[in-house]
């Protein structure tokens, strides 16, 4: 007996359509591919008719799949595609935005699937999900995101390790992969995988690290409707000026933007561009964005960042001068999915070239990860004081 014949049709037909949606094909597509009618491909990939061997190599290929992804017991298939939006900004954005969707979706696939072969769940610590009333945006924004910083114990502290928190402590699962320029980030929520995020790492990591809490932002209010963060979006509706506000309120706090610029302000004598720069790094935040805050909370006039951006203020040569040239980083520990995916390739449970596939990473990129994080020394046992 063949895989094929040992699978169920019903469960191999609905991997074939999420693997067709994944790769961004309509069934008249595959059913070209495949050489049949619309229908007889329906009837696959609903269990009602078995796809024979040829079949199934034609539509692996034709999904930048492998048949053996396909056919695995312990394969485990996501379909958060369809429920996205399509791009309106024209045909490079919708196609950049399909990839960015498409590479979610399969990094999420890896995810659960490393979790099965491991034994290590994603334990969900979810909170509620919120509604927007009517009334101010930015004063409900506010409100939330003190009330998220309180449940997750944070005070007013500038946050150090983004990455970690949002993973460790809300069960959000977090992706670094290079993306187009005109996306910073992607969202998606599914009540049996949970919430999920890709984030352009070639964006600097001040500019990560405000993607991953815009984008959790959306987790807090609108779930259920994926997101596709654009670099130069502009504030357009009133769920979007919510999402703004919560991210700048959540990374940089009032009372604690406040204490600092009269901390800076009262022993300088005066406020300049250098305690911005300072306040910047001190909040993990860009330049634009601590001036910004300043702006709304009314301590600086508005129009100050623009202005000092019109006069050509060297932001770059300015923190090299301050000594401040290497931002905070977003990632201040290795995704939850890197250390997966070592755990699978130590314990011999999968080889680098299925770890490579799964991951989206070339051979290279693997086995430096792998080399990073999977030295013998690290599994050396450490004798604890009892």
């Amino acid at each position: 007996m063949t895989a094929i014949d040992s699978m169920d049709p019903t469960t191999l037909g609905d991997r074939l359509r999420v693997a067709r949606s994944n790769a961004g094909l309509k069934q008249e597509d595959a059913a070209r591919e495949l050489g049949v009618a619309r229908t007889t491909l329906i009837a696959i990939e609903q269990g009602q008719r078995k796809v024979r061997g040829d079949e199934l190599r034609k539509l692996a290929a034709a999904y930048h799949v492998t048949v053996n992804d396909l056919l695995r017991d312990a394969a485990v298939h996501v379909d958060l595609v369809g429920k996205f939006r399509r791009s309106s900004k024209g045909a490079h954005l919708e196609s950049a935005s399909e990839d960015a969707v498409r590479l979610l979706n399969r990094l999420a696939t890896a995810a659960v699937e490393l979790e099965g072969r491991l034994g290590q769940r994603q334990q969900f610590h979810h909170p509620p999900e919120k509604t927007i009333l009517s009334g101010n945006v930015e004063e409900q924004a506010e409100d939330l995101a003190m009330e998220l910083r309180h449940r997750l114990g944070l005070g007013l502290a500038p946050i150090t390790d983004i990455v970690s928190l949002v993973e460790l402590e809300l069960g959000v699962r977090i992706f670094f992969r290079p993306l187009d320029s005109s996306i910073s980030g992607v969202f998606a929520y599914d009540p049996g995988v949970g919430p999920c995020m890709l984030i352009n790492s070639l964006h600097p990591p001040e500019r990560q690290t405000q993607t991953i809490v815009h984008e959790l932002g959306h987790f807090m209010v609108t779930r259920n409707a994926p997101d596709i963060c654009m670099g130069d979006e502009r504030e357009s509706s009133r769920e979007e000026r919510f999402v703004t506000h919560f991210a700048l309120s959540f990374l940089m706090p009032a009372a604690a933007v406040r204490a600092r610029f009269r901390d800076l302000a009262t022993r300088g004598g005066s406020f300049t561009p250098r305690h911005l720069l300072l306040m910047g790094h001190a909040f993990g935040v860009s330049f634009e964005a601590i001036c910004r805050r300043l702006e709304a909370l009314g301590l600086l006039p508005k129009g100050t960042f623009d202005s000092l951006k019109e006069r050509g203020f060297g932001i770059e040569s300015a923190k090299r001068a301050l000594g401040l040239a290497a931002p905070v980083a977003a990632l201040g520990a290795p995704p939850r999915l890197t250390l997966l995916a070592v755990d699978a390739y130590r314990q011999g449970l999968l080889s680098e070239g299925q770890l490579s596939d799964m991951l989206a990473l070339d051979r290279v990129q693997l086995r430096e990860q792998l080399d990073a994080l999977g030295g013998d020394e690290l599994d050396d046992a450490i004798t604890l004081q009892t």
